[in-house]
């Protein structure tokens, strides 16, 4: 046997599938793991559009406010991975139908190779910066070559490793970010804070901040039942993700728009989604937590793509290792795209065209027509309750695509006031109710079974 294929076995044997699997932790272990999850410089970054486009105030009460209510979204998504022990994507053949839930597969994919592309490039920004300093060399898109392709190498043999550490990398960014909160706040009292002139031609109201946080949110939602479904029960899942989001989304995006307060309080210039700036005002320390969050958490990204694509087909399963690699070229090469930073925010508006009106469509099938309960024809490969019309529900399409289209008007057409992601929501939501109602399921109907068996179950 070649080496080729002597890796390929080893990846297959511990490569998750999109089966469903029983999970096993507790309320903290899931909190520990979104905490850390979302402890990363893209949450934080997102906070650094904030100030001064709105008084520090009220910016910091628009995160708060956008983080709860993005996440209800995303525990409830990932309570149906608890419930069913399957993954996001695998949970679309509920709404989508079998062949009908590529489409939100291939949404997925598309989504996450580009939060991979940012991640990197902001790590290989932050170590050419700091490379720079001290030897005058500098080439952002080397490194963020090189911290990809270190990326892509954990994703396909550390991937195991990096989960079971991400909660004592989360202790750690956490030591950075009280180090960056005592160096603000000793420095500058929250009244100065709170006295930074606002930059109206900035354009941000606090309806656009609210739907640019409640957007974060709904990206983390992709991978909600892929790590929930390893929860105990629903409490765990619930109590557990709810938390941990929460708290590491106000973390962090506080922290981003306290940084820069601090940069314009000490005389520099306000330069949004960009590392440098914190890391010339707060030092290595800073540098430190941004490239251990972006290790962390690109590489569950990327392997969250080789999966996607791997059981897009559970019935002909592609090669693990062809697809990682295929999959890892395209990110690398992907890194050396250093302009997207600048369009950080139409990216997060591409999101919410995507996934918004799907996590609506989710939500209605599961919760009110199916009475949270998916049987296990949901894990055939063709026909039973979830086949539709050859393999897709034409509703659930039909409805997504409107509510791109939804998406995409409010955003670009037609500005709205109050942000496309709410507006979006409550279309798909009550578009897909309406035309589904007549399907919803009987009062007299199985009990809930959790697909990793057969027997019924309370998973409460």
């Amino acid at each position: 046997m070649n080496l080729y294929r002597k890796v390929e076995r080893k990846l297959e044997a511990g490569a998750e599938n999109s089966g469903p699997i029983r999970g096993q932790l507790g309320t903290g272990r899931i909190g520990m793991i979104w905490l850390a999850a979302n402890l990363v410089v893209t949450t934080l970054l997102t906070g650094t559009f904030f100030v001064p486009g709105l008084n520090f105030t009220l910016a910091l009460l628009m995160i708060i406010a956008g983080t709860i209510i993005g996440a209800i979204i995303l525990v409830l998504v990932g309570n149906i991975g608890t419930r069913t022990g399957l993954p996001t994507m695998a949970i679309t053949r509920g709404a989508f139908g079998t062949r009908g839930s590529l489409l939100p597969v291939a949404a997925n994919v598309i989504v996450l190779m580009g939060w991979s592309w940012v991640q990197a490039m902001l790590a290989g920004v932050t170590v050419n910066y700091l490379v720079e300093s001290l030897t005058g060399f500098s080439n952002p898109v080397l490194f963020s070559v090189i911290c990809q392709i270190f990326v892509v190498t954990l994703a396909l043999f550390g991937h195991e490793g990096i989960s079971r550490v991400e909660p004592w990398l989360a202790v750690l960014i956490l030591a950075i970010m009280a180090y960056v909160f005592a160096m603000a706040f000793g420095k500058f009292e929250p009244a100065e804070f709170s006295a930074i002139p606002v930059d109206s031609s900035l354009g941000y109201t606090p309806f656009i901040v609210l739907d640019i946080v409640i957007s974060t949110a709904i990206s983390w939602t992709v991978l909600s039942a892929d790590i929930n479904r390893m929860a105990s029960s629903t409490r765990a899942s619930v109590v557990g993700s709810g938390i941990g989001y929460i708290l590491s989304t106000v973390l962090a995006m506080v922290l981003g728009a306290t940084a820069i307060g601090y940069v314009i309080l000490s005389g520099g210039e306000a330069t949004a989604f960009d590392p440098t700036i914190l890391v010339k005002a707060f030092g290595a320390p800073l540098a430190i937590a941004i490239f251990l969050s972006v290790m962390a958490t690109n590489t569950m990204a990327v392997y969250g793509m080789i999966t996607s694509v791997v059981n897009s087909r559970p019935e002909r399963k592609l090669p693990f290792l062809a697809t990682a690699l295929v999959v890892g070229a395209v990110s690398i090469l992907g890194a050396t795209w250093l302009a997207l930073l600048d369009q950080f925010t139409d990216f997060l508006t591409l999101i919410g065209a995507f996934f918004v009106p799907v996590f609506a469509i989710m939500i209605v099938d599961y919760y009110l027509l199916k009475r949270a309960n998916y049987t296990r024809d949901i894990l055939r490969h063709t026909g039973g309750a979830y086949w539709y019309r050859n393999g897709v529900n034409p509703i659930a399409v039909s409805v997504w695509v409107a509510g791109a289209i939804v998406a995409y008007l409010l955003t670009y057409v037609v500005p709205s006031p109050i942000g496309a992601t709410i507006p979006c929501f409550a279309v798909s939501f009550l578009l897909y109710l309406a035309l589904s109602w007549n399907q919803r399921q009987s009062q007299h109907q199985p009990a809930h079974q959790h697909l990793s068996q057969g027997t019924p179950e309370n998973v409460l």
